[in-house]
């Protein structure tokens, strides 16, 4: 394999693994705070456009503030990026034996002999954007971000927020009272949390069906806490 193919490989494994984490983000919350606010307005109001107009305006306010986090957060990953390959550079620079002997540990650790850490050295520091490479990847465990991560993230981000918001909103439009609009959005959005559950589990590697009930009993308990608090307080005023 061709170092372009192998390199292209590794950028689309990256690319696809920072794409399902930005949307596990988005749904998580999108699916839960949402259908907790529109099931705590079912217990106090008795109509349907009110829970629909909160529920639009909370989507589109989460949404910014989820996405706006995320693009954020991408920001902060090429900053300290940027300025940990800077030190390594200067480091590189300044300070070859002391970087040399970090190189020769690394190999070590892998149970190469002397003999041929020291030719793996001898060879790597011939190429000085290679060396740091190196080290930002062996000893630092840091990948280059992609130039428009931050800009991606706050997109998938803000994007699977609305769509995971719109799922359990999506129940009002089409009842005629809150209550039952409540029932029809819980049967949805449990269904949803237990799927998303489900494959959100797979991809990182956990038990699927305790990881599906773990996110659905997060889920539901939100609501119900929700919709118990509007329902006392409604009996209250």
């Amino acid at each position: 394999m061709s170092s372009h193919t192998h390199h292209h490989h590794e950028e689309e494994h990256l690319k696809s693994s920072e794409f399902i984490t930005d949307v596990v983000i988005g749904m998580a919350d999108g699916l839960t705070v949402p259908f907790a606010l529109a099931a705590g307005l079912s217990g106090a109001v008795h109509d349907n456009s009110i829970i629909i107009t909160a529920g639009i305006a909370e989507i589109v306010a989460g949404s910014i503030a989820m996405g706006l986090g995320g693009y954020l957060s991408g920001k902060t990953e090429q900053e300290h990026y940027q300025s940990e390959l800077k030190r390594e550079y200067d480091e590189v620079e300044h300070k070859p034996e002391m970087e040399k002997a970090e190189v020769k540990e690394v190999f070590a650790s892998y149970g190469f002999s002397d003999t041929t850490q020291n030719m793996i050295v001898d060879e790597l520091v011939k190429d000085k954007d290679k060396w740091v490479d190196f080290m930002m990847k062996f000893e630092l465990g840091l990948e280059k971000p992609h130039p428009n991560r931050a800009r991606n993230s706050a997109a998938n981000i803000g994007i699977s927020y609305i769509i995971g918001g719109l799922l359990p909103l999506s129940a009002y439009f089409f009842t005629a009272t809150p209550y039952e609009g409540l029932m029809v959005s819980a049967t949805i959005t449990i269904i949803c949390l237990f799927v998303f559950g489900y494959f959100k589990s797979k991809v990182t590697g956990q038990e699927p069906i305790k990881g599906a009930l773990k996110v659905t009993l997060i889920g539901v308990l939100a609501a119900a806490a929700a919709f118990g608090v509007a329902k006392f307080f409604d009996g209250v005023m």
